[in-house]
Order: structure tokens, then C-alpha cells, then sequence
């Protein structure tokens, strides 16, 4: 697992953070993020500089329950270690749940196969003083059967530009979407579950906004059809608040052929 040229090594480790006090994953001059805490910490326990990179960006306010990072070091210390060291270093709403070295090939982005996004409503009359970060607020009540007659049309290979932020560009719109549900979470919650090969930039937010429109009643589901075949930002509903989204997990193929990096 050492790079024999340099004598680096090469460590995986899966983080979980609250977004409420970060500006996303991303450096970004001028804010914090998490990749400029988690490096800044690093860089305090192994004593030399350490570049992290994430499995993929969150915008501010997101969380995450599984994300996946990689960095490459010549430190002498196991991943226990590491995780044990850097958890101690780390502010409370960022912690280390695993560490694992792996081999030099592996990169955190460019050897993930799937992504898994969780959205959460809180759906009842009044808000939660408690769950106010964590659930996005929606009073009136919401049709899960309307909201399911979607997820087959968004299942499988699809263009999804209609609900891709405005001003992104990327060289292809078209993601494949292996799992999609929505279902209830306990008494008064909802969730929205996605899994995916990728991402658009706010495409699952900008989904789930289109869908609690249909919940609401405010469109159909041959409406919601109309949107996604129509590739147009402007006919999909708002941009679901980012406090409610959480990168749950991120799907690796090990040399068995076995998914790796589920939390579960």
C-alpha cells in the first residue's frame, strides 16, 4: 500500500459532520469548511502539510453521516491511531468513524461507483426547536402515494438538467439512479432517499422540491414527468433548504468485487 517512491502511504478514512457551521466541504477563502478543519488538524498531528480529498463537495449546511475521504502521508502511525489522534484534535460536530489504509490506487472521488443522499422533512404543524438544523420544515401535510408514483420516473439513466442548479456546468447531465424512495420517519417525519452513480450540483435538493410539490398538491405526477422530460430548470419547483440533506454513504469496489464504505 506504500507509494515505494516516495514512501507515502495511502489512508481512507469515512467522516461524519454537522454542516450548520461550515461553508460546505470545499476550502474556500474567507470561510470555514470541513476539508480546511480536517487538514488544518492533520497537519497538526502528523507535523507536515496533508492535501484530503473528499469523495465528493457539500454545500453549506449539508451534513453527513458517511463521508469519504483520502490522503496520502509518510507517517509511521496505524489508522487507529490516526482516527484515535485526530478525533481528539477535531471540533465535536466533525468525528472520524473510521480509518483504514488502503492501496495507493485508491482515490476518495475518483474510485467512488455510488453516492447515497438521505432528505428529511419535518411534516406537521409546527416546527422543532430541537430539530431545527437537521429537517426541513413543511406544515402542510404531504402525500406520500402522490410522491411515490415519481421515484419509477426517475429510476434508471435519465437527463436531469431540469433539476440542476442554474450556472453549473458539467460536460454531461445524465446520471443513472438505482434507488429512489420516499417513505415515513417515525410520527411526523418523511425521508427521501437517492442513490446514485452521481450527483448534479442541488439536483437532489431541487428534486426533492419538485416532489413536495406533487405532495402538496400543488402538481401532478404527469406533471412532475413533464419537468424531467422537459430538461428546464425554471419549470422545476424551489431548491429544497440544504439543512435537511445528509451524505449518508459512499459505495466502493474492493478487489473482491465487494462494496466498501456503507455506513450503516
Amino acid at each position: 500500500m506504500n507509494d515505494i517512491s516516495t514512501g507515502r502511504r495511502n489512508f481512507k478514512l469515512v467522516v461524519e459532520y454537522e454542516g450548520s457551521g461550515y461553508h460546505g466541504w470545499q476550502r474556500q477563502q474567507g470561510f470555514l469548511t470541513i476539508q480546511e478543519v480536517l487538514e488544518s488538524r492533520l497537519e497538526v498531528m502528523l507535523g507536515t502539510p496533508v492535501a484530503v480529498r473528499g469523495s465528493g463537495r457539500t454545500d453549506a449546511g449539508v451534513h453527513a453521516r458517511g463521508q469519504v475521504i483520502s490522503f496520502r502521508s509518510r507517517t509511521a502511525l496505524q489508522p487507529g491511531a490516526i482516527q484515535r489522534g485526530l478525533n481528539s484534535l477535531l471540533p465535536h460536530d466533525i468525528v472520524v468513524l473510521e480509518a483504514e489504509e488502503v492501496p495507493e490506487s485508491f482515490h476518495a472521488r475518483f474510485s467512488a461507483q455510488r453516492k447515497t443522499y438521505e432528505y428529511l422533512v419535518l411534516n406537521r404543524e409546527f416546527p422543532s426547536a430541537l430539530g431545527r438544523r437537521f429537517a426541513w420544515h413543511i406544515r402542510q401535510p404531504l402525500s406520500i402515494s402522490s410522491m411515490r408514483l415519481c421515484m419509477p420516473m426517475i429510476c434508471g439513466r435519465r437527463d436531469f438538467a431540469a433539476f440542476m442548479a442554474s450556472g453549473s456546468s458539467v460536460k454531461s447531465t445524465e446520471r443513472h439512479i438505482y434507488r429512489a424512495e420516499v417513505e415515513r420517519a417515525g410520527d411526523d417525519h418523511l425521508k427521501f432517499l437517492f442513490e446514485a452513480n452521481g450527483f448534479l450540483r442541488h439536483m437532489v435538493r431541487n428534486l426533492v422540491g419538485t416532489l413536495v410539490d406533487v405532495g402538496r398538491g400543488k402538481r401532478t405526477p404527469e406533471d412532475f414527468r413533464h419537468v424531467l422530460a422537459g430538461g428546464d430548470r425554471r419549470r422545476a419547483g424551489m431548491t429544497a433548504p440544504a439543512h435537511g440533506l445528509y451524505l449518508v454513504s459512499v459505495h466502493y469496489n474492493d478487489h473482491a468485487g465487494e462494496e466498501t464504505g456503507r455506513i450503516p
